[in-house]
């Protein structure tokens, strides 16, 4: 028998992922409190518009647009308007006045995480965020909790769904990056805007998160480095699928001990790269999401769905939500962040792998000869070289006086290969440096 007293909870923001927290809330709320040990009671709805159509309906009588006094009502505050303000403000609030808080903002937490996370444990709340990575996967309760006696040793994943769907229509059907981008559109997958997802900047927010739990390090956003897909061509998809890869983008945090090159610390990037058919990022199509774990002790683990859409990101709310719930029933103080390694933020220039180097030259002798040398030069060593990989066939690998080259490296610094890359750029007989591509978990 249920005896605690009811806990009220506000939320904040109605679109699609706040219309499907709501109305599971008011549907589901037996079962919810036979989960918690409490009744759980939706007191409201903050909206930016009261007239607007939702879907599923949110009940008028729930719906205001004063956050703050529903916030001060409020045991738990669940958090899903997105952008850094007013959320911000609002969540300050609603820890200040000691309630829960449950965010899907990666963007805020990325940019203000770590104040945030001081606030929730100095007035003794918690912040709970599982819906801002990868949706409705389980990522970080496992890096929080489940690896937490672990040594996290690498983090690689897709976790933005509008790129994986783009790359892989690219793939499958030949689309060009334009075309694949309208589809993602008409589909929803794509805001009007696409900026934040074809440019790298939602997986670097997401990077940021996931380093910052499995290396205990707080990691600031502007020390990720960030590539987008913009560039990806038809070609470099060709070359992928022809050479046993397909072409992800992904974010990659790394923790590198280097007592020779003096580099120790954490590697946070997000990039497009190839990535070997036998590997299980390989096969995520679509819109889904994965993230591949390596650790110390319990080796490599694989987390996959749907990173993003309404009904999977309210399931991650509502798995904190009953967490948040859990603790009121049952008492005891929030769990603070694990930040206490402060390890050092490295640049890219100091990660060491493969690439994939996609050259227009002259068609003549020697060139072969010259660029071999640039290579050695930056002690960059060459594992092979194609002629004419694009195209048809062999008449495709000839514009007018020019030959398409691929160069294939072995595991290079990155500097290394930049400074290599620069002085191709240079030679005579280079016509351009088509494409720089980086493999990754071969």
């Amino acid at each position: 028998m249920i005896e605690y007293r009811t806990l009220r909870v506000a939320l904040l923001g109605g679109g699609t992922v706040g219309a499907h927290v709501a109305r599971r809330l008011i549907d589901h709320a037996d079962e919810l409190a036979a989960r918690v040990g409490a009744h759980v009671e939706l007191i409201g709805v903050a909206v930016r518009d009261l007239k607007a159509k939702r879907s599923p309906e949110i009940p008028a009588a729930l719906l205001t647009t004063d956050a703050a006094s529903l916030i001060l009502g409020a045991d738990i505050v669940i958090e899903v308007m997105g952008g850094i303000e007013p959320a911000r403000t609002y969540i300050t609030q609603a820890l200040q006045s000691g309630a829960d808080v449950v965010t899907a903002n990666k963007a805020l937490l990325a940019h203000h995480g770590t104040e945030l996370f001081a606030l929730a444990e100095q007035v003794g709340a918690q912040l709970y965020y599982e819906a801002a990575v990868a949706g409705a996967i389980p990522i970080i309760r496992p890096l929080r909790d489940s690896l937490a006696g672990d040594n996290v040793l690498r983090i690689m994943g897709i976790v933005n769904g509008t790129t994986n769907f783009i790359l892989d229509r690219m793939e499958t059907d030949g689309s060009s990056f334009d075309e694949a981008l309208a589809v993602a559109t008409d589909l929803g997958y794509a805001e009007a805007d696409p900026t934040a997802d074809v440019d790298g900047f939602d997986a670097a927010q997401k990077a940021a998160i996931l380093a910052s739990l499995a290396f205990h390090t707080t990691v600031d956003l502007d020390a990720v480095y960030r590539e987008g897909i913009r560039e990806v061509s038809g070609e470099v998809i060709a070359l992928a699928s022809k050479a046993g890869y397909a072409v992800k983008l992904l974010a990659i945090a790394e923790r590198i001990d280097d007592p020779v090159g003096g580099s120790n610390g954490v590697s946070v990037r997000v990039y497009p790269a190839l990535i070997p058919r036998t590997h299980p990022l390989a096969a995520v199509r679509g819109a889904n999401n994965a993230v591949f774990v390596e650790a110390e002790g319990a080796g490599s683990l694989m987390f996959y769905g749907a990173g993003a859409g309404g009904p999977q990101t309210a399931s991650a709310v509502l798995g904190d939500l009953v967490s948040a719930a859990r603790r009121h029933v049952i008492g005891g103080p929030g769990l603070a962040e694990s930040t206490h390694a402060n390890l050092a933020m490295l640049p890219v220039s100091v990660v060491s792998t493969r690439y994939h180097v996609t050259l227009e030259v002259a068609d003549e002798p020697g060139v072969l000869a010259s660029i071999a040398n640039v290579f050695a030069q930056h002690s960059v060593s060459v594992e092979m070289v194609e002629q004419g990989i694009f195209g048809p066939g062999p008449s495709a690998s000839t514009k007018g006086h020019t030959a398409t080259l691929v160069i294939g490296t072995h595991q290079a610094r990155e500097s290394d290969l930049a400074a290599t890359v620069a002085d191709l750029a240079e030679l005579k007989a280079v016509t351009s440096v088509t494409s720089v591509i980086r493999i990754e978990g071969a």
